[in-house]
């Protein structure tokens, strides 16, 4: 029969793993409710990854709007100025032909003899 010290020894070995075991568990604990906010707080990386994400597609789109604003832009200080930007423009969208002009068609090979092929 083991004596009362081994005894005592055994519970006192014991009770000193749980606490061990225990101390191990509330420091883990610690960490992960750390690390919580660092990860998946209002601050957090995956928030300011995303939010990089989508100021750099947006500050792409305004690029290529100012791009497209320029242009316009240019386009109205052109009609503003004289009158080739206009007739420019109204020959190649509304199809203008000057009174002292000739209007010819050019009528691609391949088209006229598509339509002979289908005979």
């Amino acid at each position: 029969m083991p004596s009362a010290s081994a005894a005592d020894s055994s519970v006192f070995r014991l009770g000193a793993r749980i606490r061990s075991q225990g101390l191990t568990w509330a420091l883990a604990a610690a960490v992960i409710l750390l690390q919580y906010p660092l990860w998946l707080g209002e601050g957090g990386w995956l928030k300011v990854r995303e939010r990089t994400h989508t100021i750099k597609t947006q500050q792409a789109l305004n690029q290529r709007l100012q791009m497209r604003n320029a242009g316009l832009l240019a386009e109205l200080g052109d009609l503003k100025q004289g009158r080739d930007a206009i007739e420019e423009r109204a020959r190649n969208e509304l199809g203008m032909i000057a009174p002292d002009e000739w209007f010819v068609r050019v009528v691609a090979a391949h088209s006229v003899q598509s339509g002979k092929m289908n005979e």
